[in-house]
């Protein structure tokens, strides 16, 4: 992924707010929250355009000072990372695989680069929400295709505010088929078929912060192909570990739980694919030091990516 920022810093990722075409939609400031503008006393509300949520906090001006980790604190990152490189991939149940410490830190660190250049693009980091106003406890950035969750359907606009989603990255899509390709080697042939070979046309991106949560929910908006194929979900954890929980049924009391930590890679297709999963919490101070100093992704906060094919 050596060429992957600057690959989406040539690529055109400009887009005029104030043309006549584009719908025009709340400000969000950098927390996600709404705002709105009043010409006068008794006149209708102005809506502005819609500004992007930054995953990583602005560099601040000025002579502040930063402490270093320690030795001792270092030393053990680099030890929790080489336990990490040195553990197998583990089949949660049939369908369902999970490659611990499957990114490495250095490219954990070139991803959220490359997202956060994405995500302050059209197209970006927004706080989605439903059709009866409640919002998700997330930021959101749809790549390739966008999600609406007001309607549970795919399309080529993001509707509050008629921008097109980003193109998923290529060294992404070769990051996604090395783990599939990898997984082969961890699945029982007695209780899994291995993954097929899929070229992902949806990569949706979340952000959670300290109190970022996601309940439990099947990923079954795609085609009716893909989902009787069992066309495998490929989910990329980076930061913060969360507590994934995942079963056959939506409740959250019969629910299994595993922690996915940065850089781990779960993959669930076959006779998995329609598992209930979601997000009960996440661990602050849990992430890599070095992903952050290197970042300056916002504290506590997970980044999650998952790629699918439509």
């Amino acid at each position: 992924m050596n060429n992957l920022v600057s690959q989406l810093e040539r690529s055109n990722l400009a887009h005029d707010p104030a043309s006549p075409q584009t719908p025009i939609s709340p400000l969000v400031d950098v927390d996600g929250n709404k705002q709105s503008l009043k010409k006068n006393d008794g006149e209708e509300e102005v809506e502005t355009k819609m500004k992007p949520f930054d995953i990583c906090t602005p560099k601040q001006a000025g002579n502040l000072v930063t402490l270093k980790p320690s030795l001792f604190a270092k030393n053990r990152e680099k030890r929790k990372e080489m336990k990490q490189q040195s553990s197998k991939g583990t089949e949660l149940r049939p369908g369902m695989v999970l490659l611990k410490g499957y990114i490495s830190l250095d490219d954990q660190i070139k991803i959220v680069k490359a997202c956060r250049e994405l995500g302050l693009g059209q197209g970006g980091f927004y706080q989605p929400g439903y059709e009866g106003g409640t919002k998700l406890h997330l930021k959101m950035m749809c790549l390739g295709k966008n999600w609406d969750p007001q309607t549970s359907k795919y399309g080529d606009h993001r509707p509050c505010d008629d921008s097109v989603p980003p193109k998923i990255p290529d060294e992404f899509l070769k990051l996604v088929q090395s783990a599939i390709n990898d997984s082969d080697s961890v699945t029982e042939p007695s209780k899994s078929k291995p993954f097929p070979s899929i070229s992902p046309d949806i990569c949706i991106v979340n952000f959670y912060a300290e109190n970022g949560r996601l309940g439990l929910h099947q990923d079954k908006d795609e085609s009716e192909q893909s989902i009787r194929d069992g066309l495998p979900v490929v989910s990329f954890s980076i930061g913060d570990t969360a507590e994934f929980l995942y079963g056959d049924v939506n409740d959250v009391d019969k629910a299994k739980k595993v922690l996915l930590e940065s850089g781990d890679v779960l993959i669930f297709g076959g006779k998995s694919r329609k598992v209930f999963h979601g997000v009960a919490a996440i661990k602050k101070d849990t992430a890599p030091l070095r992903l952050f100093e290197e970042t300056n992704m916002r504290k506590p906060g997970r980044l999650n990516l998952t790629f699918r094919r439509y």
